[in-house]
């Protein structure tokens, strides 16, 4: 083992490349190396490592605490290159204020490991602090909380303690300033900075700390991300602070990875509110937002989920009023009625009664309860995200981040922009030359990015169509295997089949094994894409990169759905005069009699169901079993020898997308939930049951599975908030031509109505109306069925077939023309759609109108922080300036010239 320790201080922490005495700093560096002394710490005592606990997460000395850890692997004999690199960027590190340990590899778990540790004094902390505007405490805050929640002990089960939900004291905190740091409450200057901030300044530092002797030849030659990519350090990440199932040995270590995994991450805790607040000290408020966003939204989908079970109850007891069902099912009906092919050559003739099935199926769906739940989600989304912008509010103010995107968008540029943008201009807010990216080249990787973005939605579009003529093809064959099955199967209700439901199933299928693998490429392109726009701050980086993988996402996921809702059974033709699908020889799908919305139904479900399902097991297992392999070899070392770095090196790391996938997970899951709801009453039920176990498989990866995530500052989701919000005006629409459209609701009712032949408000003989005559003599040769094909029943007495459509029969002055009927539903489908979202876009405003943004208490609140911020620096700078007075006036000999009949102390009066 060799030990290198460093320490530079002083007012020069912020220059991140030194120029001046460079090689003198490299031979210091590489003596003490090669020692094993501490550089410029030669006094720190030594402790035995078989003395040290496996949950130390301090130097060797005990006291100075390990802030970062860089991990590098020499297996290469000779290769100096690398070596150099690490020598001059740890030199760079010392030279800025850092202190290094370094652990041999003798002494890792894998024998071939060094570990570098990285300590931050207060010094250094003090500087970047101020540099990025860090929000500290100065007074412990003094407003009442005057809440009281009505029935408050109902409550009381779903509590966490008082320690874990607010780890800390509330106080009103102002940016920190080193010059004032006597301004601040600081009891002690090692915990006065949390470990999640302190890991956050040492990782700003690393990001732009060069590994070149001189910066000026070589710009992008610098930060932390660059080494990891060229292999010169293999990991970077800060500590845990304990085991995540036992408390830390140490009296100063906080133990918050135990108290996470015991009251946050455990699957006991699911009906128990979140410690978003120890979340947030933990993790940062970045990760911290997520969880509240997800908390939030999970408990809003409780009340969209009874409404929709309801809805869905509702077509469970009217199952036996649902008369159409019954005429399909009838043999008297149903078994006389003829249909006409719905293929050519390989689909015979077949009854109406076979559909028999699908027809009550349809019913639990599509039903009167089913308009009303359309209406009333597109009143839960307003609902869910106007609630939502008042919680972010509250948090912000809690969470310090009422100024914070000034605060990103001016001092955080990537390092990565900084590198690549060697141009500079004038900052008109801060006044000071920085990088810029020229609005040439601009332009050209904006255009490039978006044909980049075009041709993957348009594969996307294409895998579809490829869908879609699997369906089409498959269909014929379906039917020909299927057209000997028993009549007498076909009103129980029992596992048979038919070819319609095998081919949505099947297809189903196939489109969501394409949607997996397409989405490993997806991200490797989008991330590729957005690097390319070198976009200027993380949060333009993210937002970016949320457009582009969302577009994807979006039509990967959407597409088959889309197709089903609005264009299967829509454009198909009738006998005779059949549509093709691009000139082919596949015929455009028909709706099964019983409508088209239980396929729509049993789409969203399959993939719905099918993502989420995967989405957790892979979630779960993959990380577990990486972990679990990793870290064989040192099972078989004692604990004593397995330390808390060699512990989270074997971990798997967060990387930058780790939140993004799951907001885009979530996104996606409203988007089914809100998009095409109407199909499917029980999708918010089925959500609120995988958010549940959501919320604790993250919090377990988080705390088990993961190395500690960098923290970092978010005000809000982001991005995502704008998606959420297209998405809520876009589900309006789709719900209303869904219910129009796809559901059979607007036919039935105009046939009560307008057509029922008895003039009484029910719907006998709905299904003769629906169905329309066609001679079978005048099918063409080409879409006549083969003989084989047609069932045993089917002779030549039978010359009429039927067919989902309003055409006038045979024989008519108008024949095969649309009848009246038809445009009387069509203008009742126009009609609906434009009430419905006018009805729900009304309330939608209005109800966004009556519920404003920020609560009036945490308007009150900010306003009142802010006046005593300045107040108290007010206060500050002159009990400052009355000292220093003071001692001017007890040091100057003129002053009773200058007041010669004034006391002293009225002396420092007049003085100020």
């Amino acid at each position: 083992m060799h030990r290198i320790t460093g320490r530079a201080g002083g007012d020069s922490l912020i220059e991140m490349s030194p120029t001046d005495s460079f090689n003198d700093d490299i031979n210091d560096y590489n003596q003490h190396s090669s020692t094993g002394t501490g550089y410029l710490q030669q006094d720190q005592p030594e402790i035995d490592k078989q003395q040290q606990s496996k949950d130390s997460v301090f130097f060797r000395d005990g006291v100075r605490r390990i802030d970062f850890v860089l991990s590098y692997v020499d297996e290469k004999e000779g290769d100096r290159k690398q070596e150099e690199k690490r020598k001059i960027y740890e030199a760079n590190l010392v030279k800025v204020g850092l202190e290094l340990e370094t652990e041999d590899k003798s002494e890792s778990d894998d024998g071939k490991t060094y570990f570098v540790k990285i300590h931050a004094p207060w010094e250094v902390l003090a500087t970047y602090a101020d540099v990025l505007k860090i929000k500290v405490p100065f007074k412990a805050n003094d407003i009442p909380d005057n809440k009281e929640i009505p029935m408050n002990w109902l409550s009381t089960p779903f509590r966490l303690p008082e320690h874990i939900m607010h780890p800390e004291p509330d106080y009103f905190t102002a940016p920190f300033n080193k010059s004032k740091s006597d301004f601040y409450l600081i009891d002690d200057k090692d915990t006065f900075f949390p470990p999640s901030t302190r890991n956050r300044i040492v990782y700003y530092i690393l990001s732009r700390c060069s590994y070149v002797r001189d910066e000026c030849v070589d710009r992008d030659k610098k930060g932390i991300k660059r080494l990891l990519n060229n292999g010169a350090y293999t990991a970077a990440f800060p500590l845990h602070d304990c085991r995540y199932w036992k408390r830390s040995s140490y009296a100063n270590c906080e133990s918050e990875r135990y108290d996470l995994h015991k009251y946050w991450a455990s699957f006991c805790c699911f009906f128990k509110e979140q410690p978003l607040n120890l979340i947030r000290k933990y993790y940062g408020e970045k990760i911290g937002i997520y969880f509240a966003w997800l908390g939030f939204y999970t408990e809003m989908l409780l009340f969209a989920a009874v409404v929709g079970t309801l809805c869905f109850v509702y077509g469970l007891l009217t199952y036996d009023e649902n008369e159409w069902s019954k005429e399909i099912c009838r043999e008297d009906i149903g078994g006389k009625i003829v249909m006409c092919p719905l293929c050519d050559k390989k689909c015979g003739y077949w009854k109406l009664n076979s559909t028999c099935n699908s027809s009550w199926q349809s019913h639990l769906f599509d039903n009167v309860g089913t308009v009303f739940f359309a209406i009333f989600m597109g009143i839960w989304v307003t609902l869910f995200l106007e609630f939502w912008k008042r919680r972010q509010a509250r948090l912000e103010y809690e969470w310090d981040l009422v100024d914070f995107e000034e605060e990103q968008q001016q001092l955080q540029l990537r390092p990565e922009y900084e590198t690549k943008c060697t141009n500079r201009k004038l900052n008109r807010i801060t006044q000071e030359m920085e990088p810029y990216l020229p609005i040439t080249s601009k332009c050209a990787r904006t255009c490039l990015s978006g044909a980049t973005v075009i041709f993957w939605i348009s594969l996307i579009i294409a895998c579809i169509i490829g869908v879609i003529a699997y369906r089409l093809a498959v269909y014929a064959a379906f039917a020909s295997i299927m057209k000997d099955s028993p009549t007498s199967q076909l009103h129980v209700v029992g596992p048979y089949i038919t070819p319609q439901l095998a081919t949505s199933v099947t297809a189903s299928c196939i489109n969501f094994i394409i949607i997996m693998i397409l989405n490993l490429m997806y991200e490797r392109v989008a991330i590729w894409i957005t690097d390319m726009e070198i976009p200027k701050t993380h949060l333009e980086y993210e937002n970016k990169l949320t457009v582009k993988m969302f577009l994807f996402q979006f039509v990967n996921y959407y597409s088959s759905c889309f197709y089903v809702a609005f264009f299967k059974g829509k454009f198909v033709g009738y006998p005779g005069n059949y549509a093709y699908m691009f000139g082919s020889k596949l015929r455009n799908e028909e709706c099964d009699p019983g409508g088209c919305l239980i396929e729509l139904t049993t789409q969203l479900v399959i993939v719905m169901t099918g993502k989420q399902v995967w989405g957790n097991i892979q979630e779960a297992l993959v990380p577990w079993l990486m972990n679990w392999w990793g870290s064989r070899k040192a099972r078989c070392h004692p604990e004593s020898l397995y330390s808390r770095w060699e512990q989270d090196h074997d971990l798997q790391p967060f990387g930058q997308l780790g939140l993004f996938q799951e907001y885009l997970e979530m996104v996606i899951q409203f988007g089914f939930i809100t998009l095409f709801v109407a199909s499917f009453p029980l999708a918010p039920l089925l959500a609120l049951f995988n958010n549940i176990i959501e919320v604790r498989v993250d919090a377990w990866k988080l705390t088990t599975q993961f190395r500690r995530p960098v923290a970092a500052k978010a005000h809000s989701i982001g991005a995502w908030e704008e998606i959420l919000n297209g998405m809520a005006v876009l589900s309006v629409v789709t719900n209303a031509f869904i219910v129009a459209f796809t559901s059979d609701m607007i036919p039935r009712l105009v046939y009560m109505y307008a057509y029922q032949p008895d003039g009484q408000m029910n719907m006998k003989g709905y299904i003769d109306n629906s169905l329309s005559m066609f001679n079978i003599s005048a099918i063409p040769l080409d879409n006549r069925p083969d003989d084989e094909e047609n069932p045993p029943w089917f002779n030549s007495s039978i010359t009429i077939c039927r067919y989902r459509d309003y055409r006038y029969p045979p024989g008519h002055e108008k024949e095969y023309h649309h009848t009246m009927q038809f445009w009387h539903i069509l203008a009742a489908k126009l009609a609906f759609i434009i009430i419905m979202e006018h009805v729900v876009f009304v309330v939608k405003f209005f109800v966004a109108w009556m519920i404003p943004d920020v609560p009036s208490d945490v308007k009150a609140r900010v306003k009142r922080e802010r006046y005593l911020v300045q107040e108290y620096l007010h206060n500050y700078e002159v009990e400052k300036l009355k000292i220093q007075l003071s001692k001017n006036c007890d040091d100057c000999t003129c002053t009773p010239m200058i007041y010669p009949s004034l006391p002293k102390h009225e002396v420092l009066s007049e003085c100020l």
